[in-house]
């Protein structure tokens, strides 16, 4: 078959993926992930190698076997045997779990920084070998245009989307590497990453960097001028987000290997100018009772069953001391909690005047779980209209169900949010809105007990206007009230009347 690609590619990646699901079989799709994922990724190495190639070969001067020309492009070297013109040839035989293992290995062997990171079980039995012939076949058919910068743009859109099809499949396993990508969307457009040192500590399939990179080519910049630095404990995952970056051609320190964010940090003395993370949420196993003393917890030390506020002060942490801004996603229990020191230490960051706006975002946005969640955005140093203040918003209405179990921020509702608290920081063009948002001031905080719920601030939206004077409205509610009143009076005695007739007494 063909898959097309091109002006007319509407639902493009979404058939690429009906017709790679429709190979899986009874495969479970968390070990299906790593199959199609990995493939993809082998395609994109070859390609982007295979794009250089000819090129020095069309140029006449330079030296198509010489490693160093693909390395000053941030471009794999491909030995041959890697290449996927040989792996295609190979795709009706039964032997091809066997090549693909080989390429993976002689590609890791010949690439350092992509040591222990591919798949290389292939060849395993219970690997149907027709139906991986048929992936190899799938993906080899990709119609994609003129160049090979375009389909090396199809993959990583292809990459991409398959991650958060795979999260959905995999339900509450999938929140462990994907996080919604208007989620993350929001985030970047809030805090604009444009240029500096971006941090993830818990960075997942590498989502937070991809967006940001998007970010900084929309805005005519240039994705040199932002250093990738991130962090993620399973080791999977880790592997996940390490071809994910390659695949966009973004270096990244990901650290020397998956590790503990907590207990083994990678990035000890980075003090970063942006951080974006969605964390995972209540986790009540972190090793809290070993880090009783650790430098991290300037605002108080978390509690053992919660690492929540563990979280916020790690990443607070490691904020650059002039101007360093965090955008983060946590549950909603963080905004109210008073226990164990919680309430203690978020009333501590309020004074403090670290944190710059809440918002709170509608229900049914991730795959993996119904908990309510909300965005901080915390800043080191605030000046100007956010000093001393918060920003309020609530997006609880925004959105749209994509399927009966999840929701999603439109483009429109995004910009929406981003503008409101890019406006208020400014201090251009902003008002309150009732039931939307709200500035308040830390004194306002304090008379709330430093509960940060945007509904205590915001309040209920107000209804249209329809032209009735207030007090006439309230007169005339109020007499139907007392008529309802009066009627229900009516009725009640009728009802006993007819059960006394029957010898029933109330």
């Amino acid at each position: 078959m063909k898959v097309a690609t091109g002006t007319t590619n509407i639902g493009f990646e979404e058939k690429l993926w009906q017709a790679a699901d429709k190979l899986r079989s009874n495969m479970d799709a968390a070990e299906y992930k790593h199959v199609v994922l990995g493939l993809i990724f082998l395609k994109y190495v070859s390609d982007s190698f295979e794009e250089k190639y000819q090129a020095l070969l069309e140029e006449g001067y330079g030296d198509e076997e010489d490693r160093d020309e693909y390395l000053a492009d941030n471009i794999f070297w491909v030995p041959k045997e890697a290449r996927w013109s040989e792996i295609q040839k190979h795709a009706a035989s039964a032997d091809i779990g066997s090549v693909i293992d080989h390429a993976m290995e002689i590609i890791e062997k010949e690439n350092n920084s992509l040591k222990g990171v591919l798949t290389k079980n292939y060849s395993r039995a219970e690997l149907d070998k027709t139906r991986l012939g048929e992936l190899v076949t799938l993906f080899t058919n990709i119609e994609v245009g003129s160049s090979a910068a375009q389909e090396r743009d199809v993959l990583g859109r292809v990459y991409e989307y398959f991650l958060s099809k795979f999260a959905s499949a995999e339900g509450k396993l999938g929140g462990e590497f994907y996080t919604p990508s208007c989620i993350v969307r929001t985030l970047v457009e809030m805090i604009e990453p444009f240029e500096g040192q971006i941090f993830d500590p818990a960075c997942g399939s590498g989502g937070m960097f991809c967006q940001s990179a998007r970010f900084v080519r929309e805005h005519q910049g240039n994705v040199r001028d932002i250093s990738i630095f991130g962090q993620e404990s399973n080791p999977t995952t880790w592997k996940l987000a390490k071809m994910n970056l390659a695949i966009r051609q973004l270096e990244a320190n990901l650290g020397r290997h998956n590790a503990d964010s907590f207990h083994d940090d990678q990035h000890k003395t980075l003090k970063a100018n942006f951080i974006l993370a969605n964390p995972p949420f209540n986790v009540s196993d972190w090793g809290g009772e070993r880090l009783q003393e650790d430098i991290r917890w300037k605002y108080g030390v978390p509690p053992v069953g919660n690492a929540n506020f563990a979280w916020l002060q790690h990443m607070i942490h490691h904020l650059s001391p002039v101007g360093g801004v965090c955008g983060t996603v946590l549950a909603n229990g963080s905004l109210s909690s008073n226990t164990s020191n919680e309430g203690n230490i978020r009333k501590n960051m309020i004074v403090g005047d670290i944190v710059e706006c809440i918002v709170a975002l509608p229900n049914q946005l991730f795959y993996s779980t119904g908990i309510p969640v909300s965005l901080w955005i915390m800043r080191k140093g605030k000046t100007g209209q956010s000093k001393n203040k918060v920003l309020f918003i609530d997006a609880r209405k925004l959105g749209h169900m994509i399927d009966r179990r999840v929701r999603e921020l439109s483009e429109e509702d995004i910009q929406k949010i981003a503008a409101t608290y890019q406006n208020w920081r400014q201090g251009k063009e902003y008002g309150d809105i009732q039931g939307f948002c709200k500035e308040a001031t830390l004194e306002e905080i304090s008379q709330q007990d430093y509960i940060l719920t945007p509904g205590r601030y915001v309040g209920v939206e107000q209804e249209e206007d329809d032209g009735e004077p207030f007090e006439e409205k309230m007169q005339r509610l109020t007499s139907e009230l007392s008529g309802l009143f009066a009627r229900s009076h009516e009725l009640e005695e009728e009802i006993r009347k007819k059960l006394g007739a029957i010898g029933y007494e109330i």
